[in-house]
């Protein structure tokens, strides 16, 4: 479990330099300028997932269960899926209808991702990444919002169209093969 929570704080911790050191972030970029800082970034983003799913994969073994939801839960965590699957897609697109309406489309599409897998997975090692994730994710939403940026202008709505058929064939090949070949765990049991 150790593992696990040390690369939760070096992944999340990265993410949060903006939160809560915005003036040392921007005085890191200024000294070290952006290419090496995004690089910095990048590797310890990347050192720390990579933590995240070698202390999850190990802490799964040794976990507990505090809860098990019913059987029906799972069609909405199903659902969830996708519409956080488009969200994320969405948010990586010229802006369309969904980016202009939804500010935040990824923070929203990590929300949604973990609230789902908390409602999949009642033992603790899942309880703590998923919880962590739900916990930043909702930090970093409240965070942009305070800036009060205005909506990006809209662009097009074929962003909308590849958004739905983006987010529809990643959640599709998650369901029937990604999710058990990269998690080890089936989705369609």
């Amino acid at each position: 479990m150790e593992i696990l929570i040390l690369g939760l704080v070096l992944f999340l911790g990265i993410h949060c330099l903006r939160i809560v050191a915005p003036h040392w972030r921007q005085r890191m970029v200024d000294k070290l300028g952006l290419g090496p800082w995004k690089g910095i970034y990048s590797v310890a983003s990347l050192l720390g997932l990579g933590m995240i799913i070698w202390g999850y994969g190990q802490a799964r073994a040794e976990t507990e269960y505090l809860y098990l939801l019913p059987e029906g839960t799972r069609h909405a965590a199903y659902g969830m899926m996708l519409v956080s699957l488009i969200l994320a897609v969405a948010s990586d697109l010229p802006v369309g209808y969904i980016r202009n309406r939804v500010r935040h489309p990824l923070l929203i599409a990590a929300i949604i991702w973990a609230i789902a897998h908390l409602m999949m997975n009642g033992d603790t090692a899942s309880i703590l990444l998923f919880g962590a994730f739900l916990i930043w994710a909702l930090i970093a939403l409240v965070s942009v919002i305070g800036r009060r940026e205005p909506a990006p202008e809209l662009k097009t709505a074929w962003a909308d169209v590849a958004a739905f058929a983006g987010g529809i064939t990643i959640w599709l090949a998650i369901a029937w093969w990604l999710h058990e070949w990269l998690i080890g765990v089936p989705v369609i049991a």
